[in-house]
């Protein structure tokens, strides 16, 4: 049977490693610490928590890059003292820790509490676990503290306990802007065109402003006008009576008749037929329209809210759609961007949707390493947030230990990002002064996002923007 210390993991119920070693036989070397001290090290330096060790006065004997990283601290520049943390004295914040001696290998008074760094404009809460550490002599003590970034966990936290996000997962300025527009416009009739690529949401902003109006008892239907055949689309809207066409074998209403009081969404608008486009015109301007077949004119009461994943502008000058048909779709235009400009809320909704597959039978104590993190910043998104669901969901079923790690990431990831790597790698300074730019304004000033996309840690970013005089 092989023999494992634990009782560091279980005191401070953190993520931790053991080292199993079997049995030695008289022809293997006695192991010791000496021994295996280089295997320690490689192992601390490569997790994703921060590590430092310090003596009971404060001074580092030892650090781990993650805490360089998660600290923002220069990376050439080893920390020497507690009381200089990127400008946060830890050894004041203990106050009066109770420093009771501890038991021999054991650890004792283990405290947590959070601090918040402002590295212009990239807000990061780290939480720091901390105690005293009595080695086998008795008498030395050594302070062990553990740092792990919680910003995205308490950000989700605090977006889910507000009462009006109807699932919108958000901390992007511009998505937030758009929602309270959502709010503002919801009790008004006007018609609303939500516009954005596919899987940005367009969905959840339509039943956001169902749900804030004064139609939210009424009934909201959606249409994808993309996945009714041409042929069907006039009945599926507007009904059709016994007789009208082959098949039709009785009286059908259509989804107007069925949004009656309520809201009627239109996903995909710009598939539907120019031939039909004015009847749709004057359905929505007068509120009346006959089913296919028959004379009687249907009066209702309807909501428009349409979707599109194109350009509707371009397609009116192309002759693809009426012109008078968009103006009156487009009384209140919304325009959803893409995931890839909005990266801050790529960690926000991996934490989301792990906690939702939690729900439908997935682990519940799955962790996103900072790697996986990396990963999912670097990638362009195509899909946008289905897509993230998706890699999400794969993530999780190929989860080494209980962490996401960047190999537990769907591959074409990181085949994309190896390919943008090799394409950003430009030697000249000039060039790279500009990537750097272009890079912290499309992550809308978040460094660690520009890290990402860049391929490098916040460290070698903060040097490279000292160099250039970018800070």
């Amino acid at each position: 049977m092989q023999q494992c210390c634990n009782n560091t993991c279980n005191t401070l119920q953190h993520s931790c490693i053991i080292i199993c070693m079997p049995p030695a036989s008289d022809k293997d070397t006695a192991l010791t610490l000496d021994n295996i001290r280089p295997v320690l090290e490689r192992i601390v330096s490569f997790i994703d928590e921060g590590v430092i060790i310090a003596s009971a006065s404060g001074q580092v004997l030892y650090h781990n890059p993650s805490s360089i990283e998660l600290l923002n601290l220069p990376g050439d520049n080893p920390i020497d003292a507690l009381n200089n943390l990127n400008g946060f004295d830890l050894q004041s914040a203990l106050g009066d820790l109770d420093d009771t001696a501890a038991n021999a290998n054991q650890i004792s008074r283990f405290r947590k509490f959070s601090h918040q760094f402002d590295n212009t404009g990239d807000i990061r809460i780290i939480e720091f676990s901390t105690g005293l550490v009595s080695l086998e002599d008795g008498s030395t003590r050594l302070r062990l503290v553990l740092l792990s970034d919680r910003t995205d966990r308490l950000r989700l936290e605090a977006i889910l306990s507000s009462h009006d996000h109807f699932g919108i997962i958000t901390s992007d300025p511009v998505m937030q802007s758009l929602t309270a527009r959502a709010h503002q416009v919801a009790r008004a009739r006007a018609a609303v065109l939500l516009q954005g690529e596919s899987g940005t949401g367009k969905t959840l902003f339509a039943r956001m402003i169902h749900q804030l109006s004064d139609r939210s008892r009424g009934p909201f239907i959606e249409v994808n006008c993309s996945a009714i055949p041409e042929g069907l689309v006039e009945s599926e809207l507007f009904g059709h009576v016994k007789g009208a066409f082959t098949g039709a074998i009785q009286d059908r209403p259509g989804r107007f008749q069925a949004a009656d009081g309520g809201t009627l969404f239109l996903d995909e608008i710009g598939e539907i037929p120019l031939h039909l486009q004015a009847k749709l015109l004057r359905a929505i301007q007068e509120q009346r329209f006959e089913p296919v077949g028959s004379d009687e004119t249907i009066q209702v009461d309807v909501r428009i809210i349409t979707a599109c994943n194109r350009g509707l502008r371009d397609m009116v000058r192309t002759a693809d759609f009426r012109s008078d048909l968009y103006y009156r779709l487009a009384v209140v235009a919304l325009e959803l961007p893409p995931l890839r400009q909005r990266p801050g809320d790529i960690p926000l909704l991996a934490q989301h949707f792990m906690a939702r597959f939690s729900r439908f039978g997935y682990p519940d104590n799955i962790e996103l390493t900072a790697s996986a993190r990396r990963l999912l910043l670097a990638y362009h998104w195509p899909g946008n947030v289905r897509e993230l669901e998706n890699a999400i969901e794969h993530g999780i079923i190929c989860a080494v230990s209980g962490k996401i790690r960047a190999e537990s990431l769907p591959p074409h990831l990181t085949e994309a990002a190896g390919a943008s790597n090799k394409l950003t790698t430009i030697p000249a300074e000039d060039s790279e002064r500009e990537r750097i730019i272009t890079a912290l304004q499309a992550a809308n000033g978040i460094r660690s996002a520009a890290a990402a996309s860049l391929g490098i840690d916040r460290s070698t970013l903060w040097r490279k923007m000292k160099k250039y005089g970018l800070q």
